[in-house]
């Protein structure tokens, strides 16, 4: 083995380990919460601890790599619905129905890390995927609302902030019973989205993704 294809080999393996160790910690917050032992993250990644944190060198920086693993999972699930359904609407009730696991951990992670969430929201690349995700869902709110499907008097921020409240954790909820409330809350929310003749006005001007970020 030369020196060079030696170098790939260990960044190949440090790679899939990192990748195991990101997607063990992500299956263990949706299924226990907070609380999950550092050590039994590494035992469900099938590495040793020592190797956990070299590339994770704290809780925080595990916290950080979820959530943005599930970044990016939400954006290409957005932008696949975009690209294949012939219209906005249907694209939409698809982002928000496979979406909706990582949706949930990202809002989860939000109230169980606050700190490290925090922070988070200075990387650059979250702000990325961020605006990535804002006007993904900016051009399927227009384009739904111009095919006469989705309600007029809503904005994206009005969807953006409906999916984080709904899916925020309900505190002394079961598990299996939030998941469950959240799922029929959210297609309850689609359903009041829908134009329909008989749609009550809603108050106040609607929350665009300006408002969500103005810096933006």
């Amino acid at each position: 083995m030369t020196p060079s294809t030696s170098g790939r080999d260990l960044r190949a393996d440090a790679r899939l380990n990192r990748e195991q160790i990101i997607e063990a910690a992500r299956e263990l917050f949706a299924e226990r919460g907070p609380d999950v032992p550092t050590e039994e993250v590494a035992r469900r990644a099938g590495v040793g601890t020592g190797t956990l944190y070299r590339r994770f060198p704290d809780r925080q920086a595990l916290i950080s790599a979820v959530a943005l693993d599930g970044f990016h999972r939400v954006v290409t699930i957005a932008r696949t619905a975009e690209d294949e359904e012939p219209d906005a609407w249907r694209a939409l009730t698809r982002f928000v129905h496979r979406a909706r696991t990582e949706l949930r951990l990202a809002t989860w992670l939000s109230v169980w890390f606050a700190s490290a969430w925090a922070e988070l929201q200075e990387d650059p690349e979250n702000h990325r995927l961020r605006q990535i995700l804002l006007k993904i869902l900016d051009r399927l709110v227009r384009r739904a609302q111009s095919d006469g499907d989705m309600r007029p008097d809503v904005d994206t921020g009005d969807l953006a902030l409906l999916i984080a409240l709904l899916l925020r954790p309900v505190p002394g909820l079961r598990a299996e019973l939030t998941q469950r409330s959240a799922d029929r809350s959210l297609d309850l929310m689609l359903d009041s989205l829908r134009a329909r003749d008989d749609n009550q006005r809603l108050p106040h001007q609607g929350i665009s993704i300006a408002d969500l970020d103005p810096g933006g």
